[in-house]
Parts: C-alpha cells; structure tokens; sequence
C-alpha cells in the first residue's frame, strides 16, 4: 500500500475520553497545560517523508501488522484517520486543513514505559500501522455531514474466536470533531513546540518541504476490557 508515501502522518492523543488511562499513558502528559483539560493533550508524527530514522519509514499497510523483532507489548488502537488537503501561508504556517476521505485507522502502538517522546511508539517500520484500502468521501466536515452517521467498533480474531476489542461509538463522540477538530489541528501544528512527549509539528513539516498532503488520525477511542486486557500476538 504505497499510495501515501508522499504523505505526512500526524496523529491526535487524548481526543476520546479515558483511552490514555487505558493505555496507561495519562501520566506522558502531566506536564502538558492544555487550555482544555477535557480536549486533546497534543499531536504527534508517526510518518515523515524523506526523514531520517524511523519516522521516515513507510508504516501504513491496509492487511497486515508486523510486530518487531525485539520483545514487548504491542497493543491496537481504533480510530478513524483523515486524508486531507494542506494549505500553507508564505511564513509556512498552514492555514487550511481540507479533509477529502475518512476510513477506518490502526494506529498500533509499542507499549514502552519511559518512552520520552510519543512516536517512539509509533512508528517500527512496514507494516506498523493500518489503514483501510475502502475510504469514504466526505462531503463538508461540519455538523450533518456523512460522518456523523457512522460508528467505529474493533474485534480482534484469536485461535478461531472473535472478540470485542474497542467499544462500539459513533465518530461525534470524539472530544473535538468538525470544525472544532481543525481549528484545533491548525492551531497546534503551528504552536506546538518540543516539550515533554511532544515535538515541533510545524518545524518537521518545513523539512519535509510544506507536504500538501497528510493522513491524520483523529484519536483512539476506548477498549472493552479484553482489548485493554490483551496485546496482539502471532497469528491474530
């Protein structure tokens, strides 16, 4: 699945209430002042074209998840990624994010305590991340839009049974959607600055080149217990 290799992948943490508890990562952000304290704690890359290291390895896969070599928990999180349009002014701030299709997102994390900056969760190399090959067009990214009449649920399949691993919820269950959501995005891709786990969107982007073009993955939402339970093994 090579379609998007020219495209920046950045994700949103903390946009769906109580998944960083589940995936015991709230304490990655005590730090993080947010205007909100019920909105998202910040973004974060997991794809730069042309970057050096693991961020400029190509992720995304629409079958297959690969585990890495080295020993440790490896645990998916469903949401729900925009495939957008990017638009910049002549000081490179982005002035317009323009999502086009929505689809559903994997966006698998190593489960590593310590970590010092969020994508060093993210991103291990082919196959880390999936994104489904059928995505939806959208028609305005506003109240009423085709979006809101979706719902995003998760299983995962183990030794021939099939189990819950996500909560079923409509995607207007997110803390920040619509207009609110980009608004929000545009804002911290400009603003957001190296601290804590976070890291200087706006600066990775100017290296990149000012990309036009970016999958965004909005934020995971909550696991059923198995899911908060149970980290991905060979064969699932």
């Amino acid at each position: 699945m090579a379609h998007y290799k020219e495209y920046v992948g950045f994700g949103v943490a903390g946009n769906f209430a109580l998944h960083l508890e589940q995936a015991g990562e709230s304490a990655d952000f005590k730090d993080v002042i947010t205007e909100d304290p019920n909105g998202p704690k910040g973004m974060f890359p997991f794809y730069i074209p042309v970057r050096e290291g693991k961020l400029g390895l190509y992720p995304i896969s629409s079958d297959t998840i690969l585990l890495p070599s080295e020993a440790c928990n490896v645990q998916p999180e469903p949401e729900v990624a925009l495939i957008c349009n990017l638009s910049y002014d002549d000081e490179g701030n982005v002035t317009e994010i323009t999502p086009k299709f929505f689809g559903a997102y994997n966006d698998c994390s190593l489960r590593i305590e310590g970590a010092a900056k969020i994508s060093h969760k993210k991103n291990w190399g082919e196959a880390s991340k999936g994104l489904s090959s059928t995505l939806i067009p959208i028609d305005t990214f506003e109240k009423g839009g085709v979006m809101d009449s979706y719902r995003i649920a998760s299983f995962l399949r183990r030794e021939g049974m099939l189990m819950r691993y996500g909560e079923d919820v409509e995607l207007t269950g997110y803390s920040y959607f619509h207009t609110k959501l980009i608004d929000w995005l545009k804002n911290q891709i400009n603003t957001q600055v190296d601290f804590g786990p976070l890291e200087p969107i706006g600066s990775y982007l100017k290296d990149a080149g000012y990309p036009t073009q970016a999958i965004i993955s909005i934020g995971a939402t909550r696991y059923t217990h198995f899911g908060e339970t149970n980290f991905l093994k060979e064969g699932d």
